[in-house]
């Protein structure tokens, strides 16, 4: 089956995207204009959902700050009148996305499809067509800086690149969706390009890599730092030029590790399920907004505008490509300060600093002593896809022993516990732990942390504010 691809669209918005980085920051706010009328259009036009949730008299030119906020529980409870395209039903793309074998596989012909994590509590489902995906793939080409022009000017095709991607490769997670449509489009790199788990035991994924020795790692911060550790501890002897990050909040203290360890030019990007090319780090290392094609609003707990620089309460998205699931002024769970003042660089879009996930990597006892780290996308993947659960707190109590939070009581909550206790052994057993415990607690709300996600890995040291009431295993 025929990739979602569109290679006029995708031609006409690399111009644009070529023009824009060029121009002025009112030639930016005209296309937000311009493109938010059309979104608006589109949702007064095709969805019966926005239809009921936008005040009366709403029409195309509407002033955003007059449009309600929505959430993800509200949109996807009633996703079949949300979507544009009433083929699009959720019940059906939720079986899709619970098959592995179909990752990347085009619905109906015409959509890709992922799926999110449940960080704010409920996991989503995103559709983008052929038009949004042009967008994406235009902005990741050409505003992602190049950090060696010469070799790209040499190799437009990266036909002497090996890129590794290591993250979730079992479940329809936009990136592992993206980098398999990448490889239908591109057979050529098919040999060249592949995927690695994050939820194989580090030695498995230390040898896998040295055999294949890329020259781009495409990855999140806390797995590059693991990936660091190994090579300075002489098990990992990969020697990539570059380094693409993105997912999790990247410090400049974890930045410099890596890119001591790992050497090459290390470049952090943000994105999200809701639109997947949000930011990306200059040459002066700077955050910019792609925000001739989304807009993002800091705003406080009363959802006023915050002032410039200031982190916000919460972060509003409209995403200004994908007609097909209009998302505007919607919630997202980062803070994302949006600063006034222009880069060096000299680009038009707006400096932004990400507050994102921030779990905690777990260091836990080996069999026959040493100690083995867990990654946190890792824990929050077999707890999601092995238990069915999603809202949640693992806080790491000494190198053997975890303490599961859930917010639900009751026999539901029991049996929770017991699905999750099962996965997080036999994980644990596969990555070479000791025997671990696993305690629990029932009816505590998952905190929050400063980027307004669930914090939902913490490693051992970290303050409880919520005290330490864990039951022991039964």
């Amino acid at each position: 089956m025929s990739p979602v691809f569109d290679l006029l669209r995708l031609s006409s918005v690399s111009m644009d995207v070529l023009a824009a980085q060029r121009g002025s920051a009112q030639a930016i706010a005209q296309r937000q204009r311009t493109r938010l009328a059309q979104v608006l259009g589109a949702a007064l036009r095709d969805s019966p959902l926005y239809r009921e949730l936008l005040p009366s008299g709403t029409n195309a030119h509407t002033p955003l700050e007059q449009l309600p906020v929505v959430t993800r529980g509200q949109l996807m409870d009633r996703f079949d009148d949300w979507v544009t395209d009433p083929r699009l039903k959720l019940d059906e793309l939720r079986a899709f996305t619970a098959d592995p074998e179909r990752i990347a596989e085009p619905w109906l012909g015409r959509y890709m499809v992922w799926e999110s994590s449940g960080t704010t509590g409920q996991p989503g489902i995103f559709v983008q067509d052929a038009q949004a995906m042009a967008v994406y793939d235009a902005l990741e080409a050409l505003r992602r800086s190049v950090p060696r022009p010469l070799a790209h000017w040499m190799d437009p095709l990266h036909l002497s690149e090996r890129h590794a991607f290591v993250g979730v490769t079992g479940g329809h997670f936009a990136s592992h969706v993206t980098l398999r449509r990448l490889r239908s489009l591109n057979p050529w790199i098919a040999a060249t390009t592949r995927s690695f788990s994050i939820q194989e035991p580090t030695h498995d994924l230390v040898r896998d890599l040295n055999r294949f020795a890329p020259t781009i790692l495409i990855t999140y911060p806390t797995v590059a730092a693991l990936l660091a550790h190994e090579a300075e501890c002489g098990r990992l002897h990969i020697a990539p030029s570059e380094i693409w990050t993105g997912g999790e909040t990247l410090g400049p203290g974890v930045r410099a590790y890596i890119e001591q360890h790992l050497g090459g030019v290390l470049r952090n990007s943000y994105g999200a399920s809701e639109f997947l090319a949000i930011g990306w780090e200059c040459g002066q290392g700077q955050m910019h907004l792609n925000a001739d094609w989304v807009i993002l609003e800091p705003v406080d707990e009363h959802y006023r505008p915050v002032p410039p620089g200031e982190l916000p309460y919460a972060m509003l998205l409209t995403n200004l490509a994908n007609m097909v699931q209009p998302l505007i002024r919607y919630e997202l769970g980062d803070h994302v300060a949006v600063h006034g003042a222009s880069c060096r660089c000299g680009s038009p879009l707006p400096v932004i600093e990400v507050q994102g996930r921030q779990d905690d990597p777990l260091h836990m006892a080996a069999q026959g002593g040493g100690s083995v780290t867990l990654l946190p996308l890792a824990l929050t993947t077999v707890l999601e896809d092995e238990a069915g659960v999603f809202d949640f707190h693992l806080r790491q109590i000494d190198r053997r022993t975890l303490l599961l939070r859930l917010p639900q009581g009751g026999e539901a909550g029991r049996a929770a516990v017991a699905r999750c206790r099962a996965a997080l052994k036999a994980f644990a057993a596969v990555q070479g732990l000791a025997p671990i415990r696993v305690r629990a607690e029932l009816g505590v709300p998952v905190p929050r942390g400063r980027s307004g996600k669930a914090c939902r890995i913490v490693a051992c040291g970290a303050p409880d504010t919520d005290g330490l009431q864990g039951i022991d295993e039964t």
